[in-house]
């Protein structure tokens, strides 16, 4: 096995504006590192089997999970059950970098809240 960085794996947009990059894509565990621009926001949305963990690297997270609102500051993170309403914002004037780790993985598995 060789080391994983962003440099070598596989990378996608998303919002058309934010980054991600699949460090890790298994059958039960998924790890990605997305980075977030100032400004921006994901869809309010749930998983229906995944469970995840948001860890963030660097940058102020704002976390939507079930109507609660909270902050998440670098070296710190946050839980977030299956079935859970979730939404990550990123309300700073800086790059918000941060890890997702799912079990099982989430693609497919997302429920989009308009």
């Amino acid at each position: 096995m060789n080391p994983i960085s962003t440099q070598n794996s596989e990378h996608y947009k998303w919002a058309d504006i934010c980054d991600g990059w699949h460090l890790l894509k298994s059958e039960n565990l998924s790890v990605i590192e997305e980075l977030v621009p100032p400004g921006s926001t994901e869809t309010l949305h749930y998983h229906c089997r995944a469970e995840q963990f948001f860890y963030v690297l660097s940058g102020q997270a704002t976390m939507i999970i079930n109507d609660s609102r909270k902050i998440i500051e670098s070296f710190s993170g946050i839980y977030v059950p299956k079935n859970a309403k979730h939404q990550l914002i990123n309300e700073t004037d800086q790059a918000l970098r941060f890890l997702v780790i799912s079990t099982p993985p989430s693609h497919g598995d997302r429920v989009d809240i308009e």
